[in-house]
């Protein structure tokens, strides 16, 4: 499976970054204040060039949200930045074929739309209101508005910001797919076809799709596999007989995953948490069975469940050739992630990942410097000192206590006594030093790591 699908996965982080770079959002995100068509299609429009994982993406609605969005409008940017993707459709179209590309795209038209009129339901206005007071106080205030599309594509430096974003989305979604490709591999191999009739009905017709369709969401809650990383096991999926519009249900279900609970949990409570599953549920479901309903009465369904990337065979050709474009290509974008350049965004002290500095999810100042993250937890990890940095091989500085290679323009920092000032991994290394350099002179001195 990664054999055949490395060359999207670059190519479509690539356009992914590239896009999130490129487009100005800022005036996107001025218009989402009340829920009418206009409202949903610029909601949804936000969601696909903000391409990004469930994690980042459910931060990043709460952002909206707290910035003046109504809650629909920021549920329909989160299921839009996860499911109408780039990289998504790329990686579906080889895994599991066209069908599933144009399915999963009629699905999120359908899951935009049943928001739109299902969550002032779920969530009426006292309600709505209630979650805004709540968020407010932990939003950052927004930063200047940023140049236009036309102005940065002029503009060489977005051009390696984009390349930036891509390495970040990779970054943090590096865990996601090696679990979903590990994972879907394990099922497909080694769980045999009588265990699946267990879980999912098979060969009752279209009880089955909904059966399908129902339970399908709840075996994404226990994967804890989200993003991209849940393709792969809607492949194993479906070379297993489930059904069609059971596996579309599946790939929706990235959004419902137990640790994206436990983050909708801190962002707006338990309560809310509850009522936004038992919204998105049902919407997953009914999306799942309308779409395989259309696609039966058409005849689009596929006619075979043999998914050429689960054979276990390694295709040369075009592949080979690909992925040595797809490696080299991958090298030039790392080159122009780590010019030397001031960057345009931020990168998170604790993941890794690219921020936009124009719509943070959360920001922290220390000792007069502001940085910037994707998510709570990133901020919430910085602040109790046990998020370390990555570690940057073409960093311009080093880490007094650790060694380790940094980036001045992103690191922590700390003045010496000698009046010099030094860059740090993490906030352990620099609350290291700040101890060490405050005891008198030769009583305990810093000890410094290796040379790399």
């Amino acid at each position: 499976m990664v054999w055949v699908t490395f060359w999207p996965l670059v190519l479509g982080f690539a356009a992914s970054g590239l896009v999130q770079s490129m487009i100005a959002r800022d005036g996107l995100r001025a218009k989402l204040g009340t829920t009418s068509v206009s409202s949903v299609s610029r909601a949804t429009l936000l969601g696909v060039i903000s391409s990004s994982c469930s994690y980042a993406a459910s931060a990043m609605a709460r952002t909206l949200f707290a910035r003046g969005s109504s809650f629909t409008n920021a549920m329909i940017f989160m299921v839009a930045s996860t499911n109408l993707v780039i990289e998504l459709g790329l990686v579906m179209y080889f895994l599991l074929g066209w069908q599933f590309v144009v399915a999963q795209l009629a699905g999120g038209v359908i899951m935009v739309v049943g928001l739109a009129f299902a969550t002032r339901w779920y969530f009426s206005p006292r309600r709505e209101t209630a979650l805004r007071t709540k968020v407010l106080s932990e939003s950052p205030a927004p930063a200047v508005t940023s140049l236009t599309t036309r102005q940065r594509l002029r503009d060489p430096r977005y051009y390696r910001e984009g390349a930036r974003y891509a390495l970040g989305d990779v970054t943090m979604l590096r865990k996601e797919l090696l679990a979903g490709f590990v994972v879907a591999g394990f099922l497909s191999v080694h769980v045999p076809n009588e265990w699946w009739s267990h879980v999912f009905t098979q060969g009752h017709g279209n009880w089955a799709v909904l059966e399908n369709a129902v339970v399908a969401p709840l075996v994404a809650v226990v994967s804890f596999v989200c993003s991209v990383g849940n393709i792969p096991l809607a492949a194993a999926l479906w070379i297993h007989g489930v059904a069609f519009g059971g596996v579309i249900s599946f790939i929706f279900a990235d959004l419902v995953t137990l640790p994206l609970l436990l983050i909708y949990r801190r962002l707006y409570g338990r309560g809310a948490a509850l009522r936004l599953f038992f919204l998105l549920w049902p919407l997953m479901s009914i999306a799942g069975v309308l779409v395989d309903l259309a696609f039966r009465s058409t005849k689009l369904l596929p006619s075979t469940r043999h998914a050429a990337a689960l054979s276990g065979h390694f295709a040369l050709g075009w592949t080979l050739a690909l992925n040595c474009l797809a490696l080299l290509f991958a090298l030039v974008l790392w080159r122009l992630a780590h010019h030397h350049d001031e960057p345009i965004g931020a990168r998170d002290p604790v993941c890794g990942m690219h921020v936009d500095t124009s719509a943070p999810v959360a920001t922290r100042t220390r000792d007069g410097v502001t940085y910037y993250f994707c998510s709570l937890r990133c901020a919430e990890s910085f602040e109790r000192g046990d998020g370390a940095m990555k570690k940057d091989v073409l960093g311009d500085a080093i880490d007094p206590v650790c060694a380790m290679a940094v980036d001045s323009h992103s690191a922590l920092s700390a003045r010496g006594r000698d009046n010099v000032t030094y860059y740090f991994c993490s906030p352990g290394c620099r609350a290291t030093f700040l101890e060490e350099s405050s005891n008198p002179p030769g009583s305990s001195p810093i000890t410094l790591g290796p040379k790399p």
